[in-house]
């Protein structure tokens, strides 16, 4: 592809108001795009649930992990201090649960840490280090005072036309196609 040469990445529609967004991302989840964002200046309200997004497994994940890393940093803790280098100390048992509670404590919080951090970068698919939408100079007050849907061209039921006269029917603001 030379450099003249450009491809379609999706459509863009831009509202100023965040009902009428909320409305057109509704429209858009019955018409049956997949692949599809919202972009807004703050969070709104009842988006997710318009876009119809399902819930995460991320909390699974992390409960799953802390999990791990208790169950991991109490066998280590048996493990040291009851087998691989005892102390019988004033005939204490050598291994009791009350003096391990700290390290089992950190060892969950570190691998649930570790977890959603991780799980979080993967299900968001990050790092992005591009995004065509940013080279539009409307999307700019995305951060200001716009609300914008985009439609990208790798969904199944997007077509240039349709996907536009459809963007269109939604009463934004105007739609701009959005080049990669």
């Amino acid at each position: 592809m030379s450099r003249q040469e450009t491809r379609i990445w999706g459509l863009m529609t831009e509202f100023d108001d965040v009902a009428e967004a909320v409305h057109a991302a509704e429209k858009v989840r019955d018409a049956g795009y997949e692949c599809w964002d919202t972009h807004t200046p703050f969070p709104v309200h009842g988006l997710s649930d318009a876009m119809g997004m399902r819930d995460t497994r991320l909390p699974w994940l992390v409960l799953v992990c802390g999990a791990t890393g208790m169950v991991l940093g109490l066998a280590m803790q048996l493990w040291m201090n009851g087998i691989d280098y005892p102390l019988n100390i004033a005939g204490k048992p050598l291994f009791g649960i009350p003096a391990n509670i700290p390290i089992v404590f950190e060892s969950t919080v570190l691998f649930a840490a570790i977890s959603a951090f991780v799980g979080m970068l993967i299900a968001n698919g990050l790092p992005r280090w591009y995004q065509p939408v940013l080279r539009s100079e409307r999307f700019r007050r995305v951060t200001n005072d716009r609300f914008f849907i985009v439609i990208e061209a790798r969904d199944p039921s997007f077509d240039v036309e349709k996907t536009r006269a459809f963007l269109e029917s939604l009463g934004g603001l105007g739609v701009e196609v959005v080049e990669d």
